[in-house]
């Protein structure tokens, strides 16, 4: 089973990389960056009601929406932003400068929020081989946004 979630996080990460450019071409042959971002959004509203006929509808119950911590609300409007830094700014940085910088700040937070235990995640320290991974994901980035 973790071969088939790695590979399910692969491909998604790979699909990430396509939504970028498809989000940035339909702003820019639509030139109305706003209607972009709803199309965005109604694709996600499919895809999520999709998925519910597969995993189930299931609703919370009241009482469960107040145990929600205050940082546990704010994911879609971070996701919002990504997808607004796509239509804006992934075809004028170009696939590889666009996706490098947002997965190596990606990396960089993560092993921050590890390292830290926060927003949810098990706490899981900064060791060096993990700080090396994330000077060697600059080195790359440098690499690639050089040239």
């Amino acid at each position: 089973m973790p071969i088939l979630i790695a590979v399910i996080v692969l491909l998604t990460g790979a699909l990430n990389t396509v939504q970028a450019g498809a989000n940035a071409t339909l702003n820019k042959v639509l030139q109305a960056p706003v209607f972009a971002l709803f199309t965005v959004t109604a694709a996600n509203c499919v895809v999520y009601l999709l998925a519910g006929t597969v995993v189930g509808f299931i609703w919370p119950e009241s009482g469960r929406l107040a145990q929600v911590p205050w940082w546990g609300w704010i994911g879609g409007a971070f996701g919002g932003l990504y997808v607004i830094a796509m239509v804006f700014l992934a075809q004028k940085l170009g696939s590889a400068m666009f996706t490098g910088l947002s997965v190596t700040a990606a990396i960089l937070t993560s092993v921050l929020l590890d390292h830290f235990g926060l927003v949810g995640f098990e706490q899981h320290s900064a060791s060096l081989w993990r700080v090396t991974g994330c000077l060697l994901m600059i080195g790359g980035l440098t690499l690639v946004c050089v040239f």
